[in-house]
């Protein structure tokens, strides 16, 4: 499957973005984007120190994502964003109509011990639950699909890659 769409990895943190966004660009065939390089400095600052964002502080975060994405409409791509509320995948898909969403999904102490064994990551285990707090998963008219984060990252991978196979959208 090779698609045109952009796809934005979406989920709290710990669910794998950063290691299945790429693996789903490549088996795709497009390029991936890292959405924490979109971040200003100032939030790296906050989220290092432990302190969760705010919607002014995402703003120009998803801004960018949303400027790379609209970039890349009809050559296709993958970025991951944590995209946690309804309202931040909106002002993505204002910015890049056509965007498809993966939230990455799983049980909250699975990702916790993910989180514990990351190496050189400045989200810390403290801001879980203010992240799963946040989370409005996809609704019914969001261009998407919910993909287990269980098993290794080939698994949910594949899992991935069909499931958005499965959509309208991308045929």
């Amino acid at each position: 499957m090779n698609t045109p769409h952009v796809v934005v990895v979406m989920g709290v943190a710990g669910t794998g973005k950063t290691t299945i966004g790429p693996l789903l660009a490549a088996r795709l065939g497009v390029p991936y984007a890292e959405g924490d390089d979109f971040h200003p400095p100032a939030n790296i600052a906050k989220m290092t120190a432990g302190t969760p964002l705010t919607d002014e502080d995402r703003g120009p975060w998803l801004d960018a994502i949303g400027d790379w994405a609209q970039g890349r409409a009809g050559l296709g791509g993958v970025v991951s964003c944590s995209a946690l509320k309804r309202a931040y995948r909106d002002r993505l898909r204002s910015a890049a109509p056509g965007v498809v969403f993966v939230h990455l999904t799983g049980d909250r102490a699975l990702i916790e011990d993910r989180m514990s064994h990351r190496q050189g990551h400045f989200m810390p285990t403290a801001l879980l639950d203010s992240q799963f707090a946040t989370l409005q998963p996809l609704q019914a008219d969001e261009a998407g699909v919910a993909v287990d984060v269980a098993g290794s990252p080939a698994e949910i991978t594949e899992r991935a890659e069909h499931a958005l196979a499965s959509l309208p959208e991308i045929r």
